[in-house]
């Protein structure tokens, strides 16, 4: 693990961003923008209609807001205007959960299957699945019997699938843990009891602001302090980050001559993740160029000094490159799937090397990545979860960028 590094909250033409910097790069990046439909949400919907050839179901949150929810995801879903038979219908009014922000010309995606997220653990509707406890395959073995087998989680357990979260291996003491996923389970079931009594398009659960979230979601070991220079946001961090029992100290910045994103040369390091080039160390270099379909990367020696040894060259960039790749999918927010070409290597086992370096960097991921195989033309195959647009669609549609 590199030096830990700070998650800074910053201010910048109007919008608020939250920042993960570690060895003077931007590592991982979110962007706040006005927003009353934001992930994490949950609405009383209404299904404006049915597409069976796409199996999926079109759900109004109101205001014209229309989502995109699987049928595959309605089988245990909450209907509050009649006695749900497991068919879903045009006007039926469905509890949903936004899971996916709005990207290009799709619309944002819902869920049926509602769950709620702490800094320790995630619980889920169980539906009449069941109950089930789960943990990070990030976790050692022995810190996963340790939670699993702690008996106020096994109680809670009984009515609702809990997930153990990579952050819980930070805890000396399993109390907050057990703690976290009984607030997030009565929350639930609150959630669940109001739903019939609430009217179409009501708003029930308000996820927290995006920068909560972005702390939430950033694997404790990766920082060490969180800094601000924005009184307000200094006094919900203050408060929430207590009762989210994250133990890391918060810093509030104050320094009227240089505010805190000069300080870490904020609009720089965004200007770096906006360019298709990326210098390597080595003098290597990548070329990252999103297209409609997929990303595509290309690997490419650059200034790197060749030894006499051209396949152990080419070797040690790539590895390098694969590190780069890991980061710069993150820090842009990449997803969908992703090309690599690499340059070129002689034999299969060091092919194999880069693959299985790849799959370990972007296990250090907080959203979903792996590589899943070689092309015949030597092109790797990657895959990152979507679940907001990337960084740079993000500004474009920022006045400013």
């Amino acid at each position: 693990m590199a030096n830990k590094g700070k998650i800074l909250i910053v201010k910048l033409r109007d919008l608020l961003f939250s920042l993960l910097i570690r060895d003077n790069q931007i590592h991982s990046i979110q962007v706040q923008k006005p927003n009353d439909h934001a992930l994490g949400n949950i609405y009383v919907g209404k299904v404006q209609n049915i597409s069976e050839n796409i199996g999926a179901a079109f759900v109004n949150l109101g205001e014209r807001y229309l989502t995109f929810l699987p049928l595959s995801e309605t089988k245990h879903a909450i209907v509050t205007n009649r006695v749900y038979d497991g068919k879903l219908k045009a006007e039926d009014e469905i509890l949903v959960q936004i899971v996916k922000e709005p990207m290009k010309t799709k619309q944002a995606g819902v869920t049926a299957n509602l769950s709620l997220s702490g800094n320790y653990v995630v619980i889920k509707d169980n539906g009449d699945k069941e109950a089930s406890i789960q943990a990070s395959s990030k976790l050692s073995r022995g810190q996963k019997n340790r939670f699993i087998g702690i008996e106020k989680l096994q109680e809670i357990g009984k009515h609702c699938q809990i997930i153990i979260r990579t952050n819980a291996g930070t805890l000396d003491e399993t109390a907050l843990l057990a703690e976290e996923a009984a607030a997030l389970s009565e929350c639930l079931d609150h959630i669940k009891q109001i739903a019939d009594k609430r009217t179409c398009y009501s708003c029930l659960y308000r996820a927290k602001p995006d920068y909560l979230n972005f702390i939430q979601n950033t694997y404790v070991a990766e920082y060490d302090e969180i800094v601000t220079d924005l009184p307000e946001v200094y006094e919900i961090l203050q408060e929430e980050l207590t009762k989210m029992a994250v133990p890391v100290p918060v810093r509030f910045y104050e320094d009227n001559l240089l505010p805190l994103h000069k300080l870490y040369a904020v609009e720089a390091r965004l200007r770096d993740l906006l360019d298709k080039k990326v210098w390597l160390r080595s003098g290597g270099y990548l070329v990252i160029e999103p297209t409609e379909a997929l990303i595509s990367i290309d690997v490419n020696s650059g200034k790197y000094e060749r030894g006499a040894n051209q396949k152990e060259t080419a070797f040690k960039i790539n590895l390098e490159a694969a590190e780069m790749i890991a980061q710069q999918l993150r820090a842009r927010n990449l997803s969908g799937m992703i090309l690599v070409d690499f340059i070129n290597m002689e034999g299969k086992e060091q092919t194999n090397q880069l693959m299985e370096h790849m799959r370990s960097l972007l296990r250090k991921d907080s959203i979903h990545a792996d590589v899943v195989d070689m092309t015949g033309l030597g092109l790797m195959e990657i895959t990152r979860k979507k679940v907001r647009p990337s960084l740079a669609e993000q500004l474009k549609q920022s006045k400013g960028y």
